[in-house]
């Protein structure tokens, strides 16, 4: 069985990035503006502080391309540090997770079947805006768990908390959702 190196697709533009090529650095920013931007919003749940933090990261993330390795995705490494710098502005904001001793019951949630494109797009813009009520806490492990894909030991490890405690939040962030949906008619 042969093995393949990852060959990262953006490498010959992050390279003229490297050189200091303005045209280089706007396609970066023109291919991962928004994705990084969306990444951001979930975690900070403010639009204009999630904007601040797309400009800060791609200013860090030209002004460190040196310490890229090219060991995964430019994607992935640019990921990290917005998450990273989203997460500082939740510090900032004093970020409190909401102590494991608070309980929330969950209703249930209706199931409907109807598939109607605009019955499912209500549903999507009322699901973010429940996302968007969560306390910052349950907000942050939820999407960086089930948005962004990281598990718990990460989460915990990103978070400076504990591998249970992330596990604890994000049940709670389900529940809290649940609940929130259901008096959203969701």
């Amino acid at each position: 069985m042969e093995a393949f190196a990852y060959t990262d697709i953006n490498a010959p533009l992050v390279e003229r990035c490297r050189l200091g090529d303005r045209r280089a650095q706007a396609e970066i920013y023109k291919r991962y503006a928004k994705a990084m931007f969306n990444a951001s919003l979930r975690i900070t749940g403010d639009f204009a502080e999630a904007e601040d933090v797309l400009q800060e990261s791609f200013l860090s993330a030209f002004r460190e391309l040196h310490s890229y390795k090219g060991d995964s995705s430019f994607g992935s490494w640019l990921k990290r540090i917005v998450i990273n710098k989203s997460i500082n502005c939740l510090r900032n904001r004093r970020l409190q997770l909401v102590p494991l001793a608070e309980q929330h019951d969950s209703a249930g949630v209706e199931q409907d079947d109807d598939t109607d494109f605009a019955q499912v797009s209500w549903r999507a813009d009322r699901l973010r805006r429940c996302i968007q009520e969560l306390p910052d806490g349950y907000r942050v492990v939820l999407s960086l768990y089930l948005l962004e894909g990281y598990d718990h030991a990460e989460i915990a490890s990103i978070l400076n908390i504990t591998e249970s405690t992330s596990k604890s939040q994000y049940s709670r962030a389900r529940k809290k959702l649940l609940e929130l949906g259901h008096q959203q008619g969701l």
